[in-house]
Formats: C-alpha cells, sequence, structure tokens
C-alpha cells in the first residue's frame, strides 16, 4: 500500500502520528496536498486547515495556526504552531480573543498596540470559529 508517514508536533506535544494516504496543508502561497512518492518538499503554512485521509480513506480536518512542513521520500514532518481538532476547539474561549482583537484594531490609532499581531490574533480566532461552524460574530 502507497503509505506516507506522518508526524505533527506542537510546541506542547506530539500531536499526531501515523500512516495515511494524503495530507493537505494551507500553504503560504496556496493549499496543497502530498500524495506517496511526492517530490522533497521545504515550506512555511499559513492559519487555515490540514486535512489528513487516512489509510482507510477517512478525512480529518484540524484547525492550525501555521507553522512549516518538511516531506522526504514519504515522510513528513509537520511543526505546527497549533493543531487542534474540532472538539478541542474552546469556543468561548476564541469568541473572547476574536471580540478583543476586533476592539484593538479599531481603536489603534488611539493606542499604541501592536498592529500585526492583534490582526494575527484576530485571523486565529476567526479561524477556529469557522472551523467549529460558529463564524455569525456579528
Amino acid at each position: 500500500m502507497k503509505e506516507l508517514n506522518v508526524e505533527i508536533i506542537t510546541p506542547s506535544k506530539v500531536a499526531f502520528q501515523g500512516q495515511v494516504k494524503s495530507i493537505s496543508i494551507p500553504g503560504t502561497v496556496g493549499n496543497f496536498q502530498v500524495l506517496y512518492n511526492h517530490a522533497p518538499l521545504l515550506s512555511s503554512f499559513e492559519i487555515g486547515r490540514i486535512k489528513i485521509v487516512d489509510i482507510n480513506e477517512l478525512e480529518t480536518e484540524f484547525s492550525t495556526s501555521g507553522g512549516t512542513v518538511e516531506v522526504m521520500t514519504n515522510k513528513i514532518l509537520v511543526l505546527a504552531n497549533s493543531f487542534e481538532r474540532r472538539e478541542e476547539i474552546d469556543v468561548e474561549r476564541a469568541k473572547v480573543s476574536y471580540e478583543r482583537a476586533k476592539e484593538r484594531l479599531a481603536n489603534k490609532n488611539k493606542e499604541k498596540i501592536d498592529e500585526v499581531r492583534a490582526e494575527a490574533s484576530l485571523t486565529r480566532a476567526l479561524n477556529r470559529l469557522k472551523f467549529v461552524g460558529r463564524n455569525n460574530l456579528n
């Protein structure tokens, strides 16, 4: 069987380890999929979703906030800033983070803030909320 050995590591844990048929990643310049015998690759990836298709054709999606990926001889190493299943996402925390970032950006001319950091926080929170189907924030 044509399998890929995937290991996904976050700063706090080994989040996934196993044999898969494919993995789709939100690349910096667009989503990409890795299949058996993919060419060697080293890339960064963005906030979005990682989709894994296991050897039984079961698809599972995860929320991520970016990182790097290395593909080498059917071995994929993903170093992710975060990697969460739907049920692991704290919806209330994501809502609070979204509102706080939105407020900070709205008041950026009144207070000194790290605008890039606030925008990233807003994007991460929105990604989590969309992922769990709770993006009706307005």
